[in-house]
């Protein structure tokens, strides 16, 4: 036995280390030599679940009806309440038996939409920076990735018309973001509309993820991908109950829109996985069906962070733009730094996880992302420490 070797596929040999487990592993390489960490690197809320969707979940779990498999595109209740928010908040009608599937969590559905849509060597629109799952999920279906630079002068936004033609031509997917992580840009529904003509042109499906739409400041309300004319005949949109009410490990989203495409990603989820706990879908109702006094609160508290972090970062001389949605703030990295330099820079001589803008795409480099996800007090720690140290 001794010769025995393990050798894993090649798609994982290939597979970039995964972002935020690489930052969680220097932190808590810092955490065992003693340092204070301010970890401003993670985009996970510190809020609480507020208390009346944790009630719906413990009710919900002592019925035994719910100890079950659930049926694997969700609950009809749920599918249902999907449908209910989006026509209040975008007025966008879904057809709740067709145009709705519960995921477990957005995440989930992403990586799994190329399975459903590519062949080995076929190409994926991909923004860069952006969220690592978009490339890895291409990767995993043998796909390849055509990267989309997100520009500060094109308010990091893809210019679709730069796109080759012998890449349009065999794009067989594209994925957008908006309100966008890590940049923080808000896309328009006039952008939205482009994006529809241009898929309708050169037959690509859309994967809009919109887990931030209601991370948003100043009360401008980002649109819907959906809201544009045509849209569902192009394209779906993901979305989660993770940001919106902070319900991140409980694992619950949901994909909406083109029933062709729905259909799809529930095949492959079907072959895949199992659902989500019926319970946890039951907590998800109650989050769709409450007012948004809990999500109203989470605004404000994101937007004194949020303040907070610019007024401190502009007088250590850092150059910040001011971020109208998600808990984000794209920075431009000083001087004689790269992305990498500065992340590590802040993590020695400050104490502070932030997270390399290259880490996001090669387009990402020469910025840092910093998050909003700590109380006021550790950002005004932060701040201080930056200030003393730069």
């Amino acid at each position: 036995m001794s010769g025995f070797k393990i050798e894993t596929a090649e798609r994982l040999r290939n597979l970039p280390p995964y972002l935020f487990a690489a930052i969680d592993k220097i932190k808590k390489e810092a955490v065992s030599r003693g340092v204070d960490i301010i970890n401003l690197g993670i985009g996970d809320p510190d809020l609480p679940t507020p208390p009346n969707i944790i009630s719906r979940l413990n009710k919900a779990a002592e019925d035994p009806r719910n100890h079950q498999y659930p049926t694997y595109e969700g609950m009809a209740s749920f599918r249902k309440a999907v449908a209910d928010w989006y026509k209040r908040r975008f007025s966008v009608d879904l057809d709740p038996e067709t145009e709705v599937l519960t995921l477990i969590g957005s995440k989930e559905g992403i990586g799994h939409i190329p399975l459903g849509f590519i062949n080995p060597g076929d190409i994926v629109l991909v923004p860069s920076p952006g969220y690592p799952v978009y490339s890895t999920g291409t990767l995993f279906a043998g796909g390849r990735s055509y990267w989309l630079p997100l520009l500060k002068e094109n308010h990091f936004l893809p210019d679709l018309a730069s796109i080759p033609d012998d890449i349009r031509k065999a794009s067989r997917l594209i994925f957008l973001n908006y309100p966008n992580n890590p940049t923080s840009a808000v896309a328009s529904e006039r952008f939205f509309e482009d994006v529809v003509e241009f898929a309708s042109r050169n037959n690509i499906p859309v994967c809009h993820d919109a887990a931030y739409s209601e991370i948003y400041y100043d009360n401008i309300r980002p649109p819907s991908f959906l809201q544009a004319d045509g849209a569902k005949d192009v394209g779906i949109e993901f979305h989660s109950l993770s940001k919106t009410y902070n319900m991140t490990g409980w694992r619950i989203g949901f994909a909406v829109g083109n029933r062709e495409m729905i259909s799809a990603l529930g095949k492959v989820k079907s072959n895949l996985d199992s659902g989500v706990f019926q319970a946890i879908q039951e907590a998800g109702i109650e989050a769709l069906s409450t007012d948004d006094a809990a999500i109203n609160e989470n605004r404000r508290r994101y937007q004194r962070r949020r303040d907070m972090l610019i007024s401190g970062l502009n007088k250590a001389g850092l150059d910040v733009e001011i971020p109208k949605a998600t808990f984000y703030l794209w920075v431009s990295v000083p001087k004689g730094f790269t992305s990498t330099g500065f992340a590590m820079h802040l993590l020695d001589k400050c104490g502070i996880v932030a997270t390399p803008g290259n880490g996001f795409g090669d387009a990402g480099e020469g910025y840092i992302r910093f998050t909003l996800t700590v109380a006021e007090e550790r950002i005004g720690e932060a701040v201080e420490r930056i200030r003393l140290k730069l």
